[in-house]
């Protein structure tokens, strides 16, 4: 589902977390034989968001393997935010080392649930995410503008019902006018299609189910804003950059399924990060927002 500057985008973003977090790990003199492990790198553990499978992050897993990072993308179940969670930390306890998890979408409020009690995760990174204080809901964050709270539910999406669902839950997939437009607006039309045709669907309890942690309070966090995000709106997704006090990026006039729109490079985010990452390093603020690709143009209207 990402556009080739999304990839390109992104795996850098990911390398330079990366980094940094191999460096704050080896930075400290280790006891005993805890040197090689401090030097580790982290495995980078990508979970994807509603109407989406792991296949979203085939590029950014070619490139950060490239990279000489272990990455594993893992299917989400987009069932109850509870279950998911769980069964994205099952996954996460058989890791050994180091793990920054990353979420994108509905993925941001599961992973800062599943990684509540698993010690060797050492960051987060929500992309265009959800990152839910303790009690509230994905639904709630998607902002007033966004498409999911502007439309009628039946111009949203095809409500389907599906096994053991509770009463009155069911599984909603996105229209194909509102997939290709809206939520995959930075992806080439017939790709767009395809990708519609073949989306998981997201639960209605998944949705709705409040969060019971949130682990980004605790550990360090980052953040990719998208600008052009017609899901989860360019204001909600600020906010929640500030409030979890990490650095944020912000790429203007990225659709929600792309970091970069339309396959056009919009820059290097990995400059910004970096000197993000300085000023928390030497003491001072963490909470800027730094934006990449501001010399962009609109993306086009032809997919």
């Amino acid at each position: 589902m990402a556009s080739t500057a999304r990839r390109r985008n992104l795996s850098t973003t990911l390398t330079a977390v990366a980094i940094a977090l191999t460096g704050t790990l080896s930075a400290a003199p280790a006891p005993g034989g805890q040197a090689a492990e401090q030097r580790t790198k982290p495995t980078i553990v990508l979970v994807h968001g509603a109407w989406a499978d792991a296949s979203s992050w085939n590029g950014e897993v070619s490139l950060l393997r490239r990279a000489g990072y272990t990455v594993r993308a893992i299917d989400n179940p987009l069932q109850n935010l509870t279950t998911d969670a769980q069964t994205v930390q099952d996954f996460l306890k058989t890791v050994k080392g180091p793990i920054v998890p990353v979420g994108h979408s509905y993925g941001g409020s599961v992973i800062t649930n599943a990684a509540q009690g698993v010690g060797n995760v050492k960051a987060l990174v929500h992309v265009d995410a959800a990152a839910p204080a303790v009690g509230e809901t994905t639904a709630r964050l998607s902002g007033p503008t966004s498409v999911l709270t502007k439309g009628s539910p039946a111009d949203l999406h095809d409500a389907v019902p599906y096994a053991n669902a509770p009463s009155k839950a069911s599984a909603l997939c996105l229209k194909e006018d509102v997939f290709v437009t809206k939520f995959a607006s930075g992806v080439r039309h017939d790709q767009a299609v395809g990708l519609w045709a073949t989306q998981r669907a997201a639960t209605t309890v998944a949705f709705n189910t409040p969060s019971t942690y949130a682990v980004w309070k605790t550990i360090p966090s980052w953040y990719l804003i998208s600008t052009g995000d017609q899901i989860i709106t360019p204001d909600p997704e600020k906010s929640m950059a500030r409030r979890v006090q990490g650095d944020a990026l912000q790429g203007r006039f990225a659709p929600h399924a792309g970091v970069g729109p339309g396959g056009r490079d919009e820059g290097d985010p990995v400059r910004g990060l970096l000197r993000a990452l300085r000023r928390r390093s030497t003491g001072r603020s963490g909470r800027a927002l730094s934006r990449w690709g501001a010399g962009s143009r609109r993306p086009s209207s032809r997919r």
